[in-house]
């Protein structure tokens, strides 16, 4: 081959090279092409959302899908968060004191497959987070550099925001509104709004404390009819739970408690501690179990992350051992895959325009802009301070307003999922994720109906929100005014 045609085959290789699509990267990439193409320099955007927590995907689902343009930025390096990178996918279900569920909107029927069996392993999740995603412009692996922002006291605007992709490239854009979806405040953290105090104010600690993070673990050749039969021969279950702890149960799907047992384990390392089971079983030998929390973890320091990981990882075999030996049908039991990520059930959270409180969830308060309807119970976990949790009691159901998702001193910022603008009481019942979930959801239809009449969310009113009940009822089937 000749020097000119090698030299045109070199071209054109590079020229390819920009259009293949690297995860994480090139879907954005696009996007800022076409900005830039267009002359102005900077992409503008309906909705920007930050992080790929699955509260915010779901607004960015429905925002997309009312026709908005809607771009996901994600600081961490894969998309998921606690759902696919923490393997979180032992799922906690809402109900009112009827008994009845009040998971509703996209993930109820997920909810339906998980308790049907169909849907246990994390290839299934993955499968339904894709498909949420499919078509959204996602971009990981961002590192936010500046927010420039306008306005002053209680009426403040986030005007643009500068990252930098994996790569090192800057990139501007500007949106119309701004979502906080990650684990660790990337963006509200830089906004200068007020904290909401968190668990420290359980005791009058003087410094800011959070719920412990978990560590999920998967185990494998798990013979769970032994495990049931076992609790069975125990029955009844006042005899169940004065020998295993209280809330211990076993079906032919899920288990929980087994404290008595578990509050015994020795750490290797005083990151953890092994509390009391729920553990759902996948089939086939295969069990998933929430149980092992790890303390002192910053989630807004990669390192810490890492750290707390590697460390569990290496906990895993010492907590197989001691199942082995105390935990019936785990004699032969086998450590199976584990995850590279954490699920981080609490950090910082800032004031909204309304900050949902405990007595709201206990007078079963409904708000006029209700967005969500929530009911589990108010569960609190460990801290190094508060060693085995607490609980406040269980709620009937009771409402969340859009306001909550609203960060107070500005028009346009959105917080989704574990941000929600809760006093740590309340937060121990908004924060599972059907509940912030529906939320995210329902706030993506709105603001697409809306926006489309030129209606923005602060300006809303009871009159307005009677109209959007009624569709969100009418056309999606959600029901969150009573």
């Amino acid at each position: 081959m000749g020097m000119k045609k090698i030299s045109r085959y070199v071209v054109l290789l590079l020229v390819m090279a920009l259009f293949v699509q690297v995860p994480g990267i090139s879907l954005a990439a696009k996007g800022e092409a076409s900005a830039k193409a267009s002359g102005d320099g900077v992409l503008h955007y309906d909705v920007v959302i930050i992080g790929s927590e699955l509260q915010g995907v779901l607004l960015a689902r429905s925002a997309r899908d009312q026709g908005l343009n809607v771009l996901i930025l994600d600081p961490r390096s894969k998309p998921g968060g606690e759902l696919i990178q923490g393997q979180m996918i032992v799922l906690d279900e809402p109900n009112d004191n009827k008994g009845r569920s009040l998971v509703q909107g996209a993930l109820k029927p997920l909810y339906a497959d998980y308790k049907a069996g169909n849907v246990r392993r994390l290839a299934s999740f993955e499968k339904f987070y894709q498909n949420l995603i499919q078509g959204i412009p996602l971009k990981s692996g961002i590192t936010i550099e500046s927010v420039k922002t306008q306005g002053e006291g209680s009426k403040k605007t986030v005007k643009s925001l500068t990252y930098k992709n994996r790569l090192g490239n800057p990139f501007t854009v500007e949106a119309e509104y701004w979502v906080e979806n990650t684990d660790f405040n990337a963006l509200t953290g830089k906004l200068g709004e007020s904290r909401i105090p968190g668990m420290e104010s359980i005791y009058d600690g003087q410094k800011p404390d959070y719920m412990a993070a978990t560590y999920m673990l998967n185990f494998k050749n798990v013979n769970w009819n032994k495990l049931h039969q076992a609790v069975l021969e125990d029955y009844p279950l006042t005899n169940v739970r004065k020998k295993y702890g209280a809330n211990t149960y076993v079906d032919w799907n899920f288990a929980a408690g087994f404290s008595n047992i578990t509050y015994n384990y020795k750490p290797q390392d005083k990151l953890f501690m092994l509390r009391g089971l729920n553990a759902t079983y996948q089939k086939d030998g295969d069990v998933v179990i929430n149980a092992l929390l790890v303390y002192d973890v910053d989630p807004s320091d990669l390192k810490s992350v890492e750290n707390a990981v590697s460390k569990a990882k290496k906990e895993a075999p010492y907590i197989l051992t001691f199942m082995q030996k105390n935990i019936p049908g785990f004699e032969k039991a086998k450590l199976g895959e584990l995850p590279e990520y954490l699920y981080i059930r609490d950090f910082n959270r800032y004031e909204t325009k309304y900050v949902l409180d405990y007595p709201d969830l206990m007078s079963s308060r409904m708000f006029w802009d209700n967005v969500t309807i929530g009911g589990y119970a108010v569960d609190l976990q460990a801290t190094r301070a508060v060693t085995k949790g607490i609980g406040y009691g269980k709620p009937d159901r009771y409402g969340i307003p859009l306001r909550s998702f609203m960060l107070k001193s500005y028009d346009n910022v959105l917080v989704a999922g574990k941000n929600v603008g809760a006093t740590i009481k309340a937060y121990g019942s908004a924060r599972i994720v059907p509940t912030t979930a529906l939320a995210g959801q329902t706030i993506g239809i709105i603001l697409g109906r809306e926006l489309k009449q030129g209606r923005r969310l602060d300006e809303l009113t009871q009159a307005d929100f009677k109209r959007i009940h009624q569709y969100l009822e009418k056309d999606y089937k959600i029901v969150v005014s009573k």
